[in-house]
């Protein structure tokens, strides 16, 4: 299912096939909250972006249009019409940012929907039903993730939960896939490790549910609070426990500093909203570093975002129009600065894995590990 093709230090070339194509690695899953991307996304534009995985969120498309009525309709595939990969999250981060309206307990988690507070019960069989019946290619377990800094003990405790959680994940998840009415009857399950910021929680952690043979493994509960230093310190701590001829996903991470500094240390798959984010309020990302459309000397900038870029904003329009679009509130200003930030990604992506072919990734990472996060001079 997964294979290392070839390694340079740590960083990972790899190959993983599934039962809906193949995925080349390291690579970035563009976010599809909603089974959409923000800023008028379509899956037809994420050919053209070079997506290779959609990710979608389980909580949210339970919520609406359901679960059931998506399965009924084929599958999010076909609700959507993606022929490639996609990922399901579990809904543990959103019970995460819905403390508020959350409970927590050794069956699941209680909690209220944020559209009209109706009360909600999601635990590790309800996740992996949903996510079976959205028929995704590749099914998250379901975990607690908890806030950075937390405390030790509570820590501890939750990452026991999330282990036991895990369990029933992947036996019900075998269950759902040996159903005659599954859609999707080889779907995948990776795990997620978790344990704050402290070390030998996180090691213990990844060593138990590395037991479990997965078919990859994530790390969570990171880039929500702590330092980008302690972000980094814990997948030093973490990678060499994780099993190698898996792959290595790091869930919601980041800036395209930081997925070219995860790389190096061994991470093979990303997701971020980071990209269609910023762009809708016209903070872009470039080969020169960063920029924000919205300043004023672009305002005659006859100049594409970034020259060379073969984005469809790039190739057919200047930073002048883009920039007028997004002062008079239009919403092509937004969706041309999506399709430039994703495609972005998408092709850092790519350079990435030609820079490990080619047996250039160090000093491609060294050339660009702090030009990605300056400000564009142009």
């Amino acid at each position: 299912m997964f294979k290392v093709l070839k390694k340079d230090g740590r960083a990972r070339r790899g190959v993983m096939e599934t039962v809906h194509g193949t995925i080349q690695t390291p690579v970035f899953m563009n976010v599809g909250t909603c089974a959409a991307i923000k800023g008028g996304i379509s899956t037809m534009d994420l050919q053209e972006l070079k997506c290779q995985v959609e990710l979608s969120n389980t909580y949210h498309l339970h919520i609406r249009p359901g679960d059931k009525l998506i399965h009924d309709l084929g599958g999010i595939h076909k609700f959507f019409n993606w022929d490639k990969p996609v990922l399901t999250d579990s809904g543990g981060f959103q019970v995460f940012s819905l403390a508020q309206l959350r409970k927590i307990k050794e069956e699941g988690v209680y909690f209220a929907s944020h559209i009209d507070g109706k009360r909600i019960f999601m635990g590790p069989e309800e996740s992996m039903q949903i996510q079976s019946n959205l028929a995704s290619t590749i099914a998250m377990a379901f975990d607690e993730c908890i806030e950075n800094p937390a405390p030790y003990d509570y820590t501890k405790q939750s990452c026991e939960r999330t282990t036991r959680w895990l369990v029933r994940c992947k036996a019900e998840m075998a269950r759902l896939n040996s159903l005659p009415t599954t859609i999707n009857k080889n779907q995948l399950l990776f795990g997620i490790n978790q344990g704050s910021t402290y070390e030998d929680l996180r090691i213990e952690h990844m060593k138990q549910i590395a037991e479990l043979d997965l078919d990859g493994y994530a790390i969570g509960g990171l880039a929500v609070g702590e330092a980008t230093e302690d972000m980094y310190r814990i997948i030093d701590v973490v990678e060499p426990h994780m099993p190698e001829n898996k792959p290595r996903y790091l869930m919601g991470v980041g800036t395209p500093c930081n997925i070219l500094e995860a790389v190096h240390r061994g991470v093979d798959f990303f997701d971020c909203v980071m990209p269609s984010r910023n762009a809708r309020h016209g903070n872009l990302f470039t080969w020169h570093g960063k920029m924000n459309i919205m300043n004023e000397k672009y305002i005659s900038d006859s100049r594409p975002i970034d020259e060379g870029c073969g984005c469809p904003a790039c190739r057919n329009y200047s930073r002048a129009y883009i920039r007028h679009l997004l002062k008079a509130k239009e919403a092509l200003g937004m969706r041309l600065c999506v399709l430039h930030n994703l495609y972005f990604y998408n092709e850092l992506m790519e350079k990435i894995r030609e820079a490990m072919d080619g047996d250039y990734f160090e000093s491609f990472y060294q050339k660009y590990r702090n030009i990605l996060g300056e400000r564009n001079p142009d």
